[in-house]
Order: C-alpha cells, then sequence, then structure tokens
C-alpha cells in the first residue's frame, strides 16, 4: 500500500510517515451495495454540493455548481440504498450556497430522483418514492437577518420566506425539511413566536414534513432557537408544536450532539413520528437502539462514510444487529474528527474525503470553504478515512493527497509509492 509524509495532528507540529491499510477492520467483511431496499431503518444522508472548477470559489461569490458531479454525488449515495437530505446545511446553505443555486439544486435534485424512481435504476431503491429518495430543506435564507426587526412585520417576513420555499421544495416533489432560521431567531421574542410561525407552515403544509432542530455548535446564530436557552424549556416548545400538528409531522431531525436528550425526545413523541438522528458524534448507539426503540438518521456524516452505513444498515435489516453496529462504531473516530469544533466547517471534511475518492475534479467549495480546515487536520481525516476503509481507490486517494501535500510545501521524498 502507498506511504506518505504526512503533517502530525498534534501541537508539537513536525511529520511522520504513514503507510496506507486499505482496512483496518476486515473482520467486519466488505462494503456491498444492497440488493434489496434497506427497511430496519429510514436514512438520509446530507450530501454536499461540487462547484465548477474554474468558478470564483471565493467568499461572496455567487455560487456555480458543477451539476454533472453534483448529481453523479447523489447517485452514488442512491446506489447504496440511502435516501439523499440535499440543500441542507451540508450543502453549504447559509455559507456560501446562494438562494438562487439553492433552489435550482431543489428542482434538480428532485428531477433527478424522480427518473431513478421511473427507470428502476438501483434494485435498492425498489418500490421508493420520490419523497424517499430525496428531502430538501425549506428556510429562510432569501432574508438578510440583518434587515428583519421583532414584532409582527419581522415574524411575517420570515413566514412569507418560508412559504415561498416550501412551496418550491413541495413543487418538485421532494419531502420537505424545513430548516432552523437566522432570521426566526433574530426576531422572535418568545416560544409562542415560534409556535406561530410553525404553525402556519404545517397547516400550509401539503404533505408531512420533517422538523429539524440544529443546535448553535452547527450554526451560532441558532443559539435560544425555540425561544430559550434552556434546552429542557426548548425541548418542551417543541414538543407542544409535534404535538398539536402530529399528522403534519414525518419526523424530526435533531442536531444537538446530546445522545441523552435525544433519547428522552425520542421516547416522547408522539406515535408516527420518526426522530431522525442528526448527532454526527453519537450515531452508532442511538440508530442501534435501546432495545426498545431506535433513531432513524439524517445525517451529514452518512454522505462522507456511506458504503459503511449502507452495509450496517444491511446488517440490522438481516437480523446481525452487533455487526451493523460494530461497522458503525467502526466509523465513529473519523465522524468525530470531521465534526470537531469549529464544527460548522465539518463540510469541508465531507468534500474533502468526495475529492480523494474522484467524486469531483478538484478540492474546492462555493465560497471558499475548502480552506476551512488546516492540512494537519486534513491529513488526519485522510489518516482516518483510510483506517476505516472508506478510501475506496487508495492508490487515487494517494496520488491525490500528495498533490495537495506538495502545494502545502510537504516533501514526500522521504515516502515511498
Amino acid at each position: 500500500m502507498p506511504a506518505l509524509t504526512l503533517p502530525a495532528f498534534s501541537a508539537a507540529g513536525g511529520t511522520h510517515e504513514y503507510r496506507m491499510t486499505g482496512s483496518a477492520h476486515p473482520e467486519l467483511g466488505p462494503f456491498t451495495r444492497p440488493s434489496t431496499p434497506i427497511t430496519s431503518r429510514h436514512v438520509y444522508a446530507a450530501a454536499h454540493v461540487v462547484p465548477v472548477v474554474t468558478a470564483d470559489n471565493t467568499p461572496g461569490a455567487a455560487a456555480e455548481l458543477d451539476w454533472d458531479a453534483t448529481l453523479a454525488y447523489r447517485h452514488e449515495l442512491w446506489s447504496y440504498g440511502l435516501g439523499v437530505a440535499d440543500a441542507m446545511d451540508t450543502a453549504q446553505r447559509g455559507m456560501g450556497l446562494d438562494y438562487a443555486a439553492t433552489c435550482e439544486l431543489i428542482r434538480r435534485s428532485a428531477a433527478e430522483a424522480a427518473d431513478v424512481v421511473a427507470s428502476g435504476t438501483y434494485p435498492a431503491l425498489a418500490g421508493k418514492t420520490v419523497r424517499d429518495l430525496v428531502s430538501c430543506g425549506a428556510g429562510t435564507d432569501q432574508l438578510d437577518p440583518a434587515a428583519v426587526s421583532a414584532g409582527p412585520a419581522g415574524l411575517a417576513a420570515v413566514t412569507g420566506a418560508y412559504l415561498e420555499m416550501l412551496d418550491v421544495v413541495e413543487a418538485s416533489g421532494a419531502k420537505t425539511i424545513i430548516m432552523c432560521s437566522r432570521a426566526l431567531a433574530k426576531v422572535a421574542t418568545s416560544p409562542e413566536d415560534y409556535l406561530g410561525v410553525y404553525s402556519k407552515l404545517l397547516t400550509a403544509a401539503k404533505q408531512p414534513v420533517i422538523l429539524h432542530w440544529l443546535g448553535p455548535m452547527f450554526d451560532p446564530a441558532l443559539a435560544g432557537y425555540w425561544g430559550s436557552d434552556d434546552v429542557a424549556a426548548a425541548t418542551e416548545t417543541f414538543l407542544q408544536l409535534i404535538t398539536e400538528h402530529a399528522e403534519k409531522v414525518d419526523g424530526v431531525k435533531v442536531s444537538l450532539l446530546d445522545a441523552e436528550h435525544e433519547t428522552r425526545l425520542r421516547a416522547a413523541l408522539p406515535a408516527g413520528v420518526r426522530l431522525y438522528t442528526g448527532d454526527d458524534f453519537n450515531y452508532p448507539e442511538l440508530i442501534h437502539g435501546d432495545g426498545e426503540l431506535h433513531s432513524d438518521a439524517l445525517l451529514g456524516i452518512f454522505a462522507a462514510i456511506y458504503p459503511a452505513a449502507s452495509t450496517a444498515l444491511q446488517a440490522y435489516d438481516a437480523g446481525e444487529d452487533e455487526r451493523g453496529r460494530a461497522i458503525l462504531d467502526s466509523t465513529r473516530e473519523l465522524g468525530q474528527h470531521i465534526f470537531s469544533a469549529p464544527t460548522l466547517y465539518y463540510k469541508t471534511g465531507i468534500a474533502f474525503l468526495a475529492w480523494l475518492n474522484g467524486h469531483q475534479p478538484g478540492f474546492q467549495m462555493v465560497g471558499g470553504l475548502h480552506s476551512g480546515r488546516s492540512i494537519a487536520h486534513l491529513a488526519h481525516t485522510f489518516v482516518l478515512a483510510d483506517r476505516a476503509g472508506l478510501l475506496l481507490k487508495p492508490e487515487l486517494a494517494a496520488g491525490r493527497m500528495r498533490q495537495l501535500l506538495a502545494v502545502y510545501g510537504i516533501d514526500q521524498k522521504g515516502a515511498d509509492a
């Protein structure tokens, strides 16, 4: 296997020699695509977007997407039997993906899913609908939070922006995910303000939606969401909304990185409302469950570990629960590293792995976010992905990693090929 000279991921700095393993977990078996639909869990992998490499991929520039590469990545996820969560924070909503590009992404992704359903391309998706294949975020990012103020006018502006995006998603045929709103966090002054806005959205929704609760570790502007900085108080408001509109709630997606909170919330949900874990640290135990209840998943990390995630879910389908858990556990260290603080830059790690695995022509991201992690952080991502067996073409990954290291001035003379 290839060897490389990598920067050390430590305060001491320096470099070290690393020889790739290809997989450190052969006892878990190879990662495989399913031949029949996955049934044990409902899962969406939150996918990233690929920019045109010659575009102005700098902060503030309009997003120009490489649609072939962006949609091909969704096909890759579908081929492993996973649904795709699109136009979410993983796709750089609020961090480089502008409103026009967001709407275009929703339309194109849903249209591509409709073609997949009609053609029967993937056996693992037999009998699935467009809503099973793709769910898309409806937010308010066409609003400038600085331009709205507290009070009835601000709340009306937020509601109108949400309804505009709800129409875009529903018209596409995708399932709607109602995302958290920076503008609502700015203008709301009480839990009642949140309940009022969301009640209007759920009343307007034509089909059940997923409610998204994104914590401030992912977006600091969302601190105090649901009307309180106290998570217990915010949860009471959240549960009140769900209980009052249970027929319109397919499930809830919670990204607070708190497994105990998720377990309690899961047990308190009305019958028929799913909990899609968004906990990219604790997903193995939450998906595995406690013997009575388990979480489904809507995870950014699944876009990085999808071969392992799919294989784990296939094991659960086969009644091999402990093997499924072991496969998920084998990816945990990689997930914790990619989502380490500052967590909002986790998208950089996901795009980096997509590039190493040949799913995009260059390591670039809209808004210049490819600079969101240091070369030492990326090198450790490379090591952990290799140890988890998730660099599917080791020679390609090694070659691309050497190119990146050269750009950073890290000599490879001491490493063999």
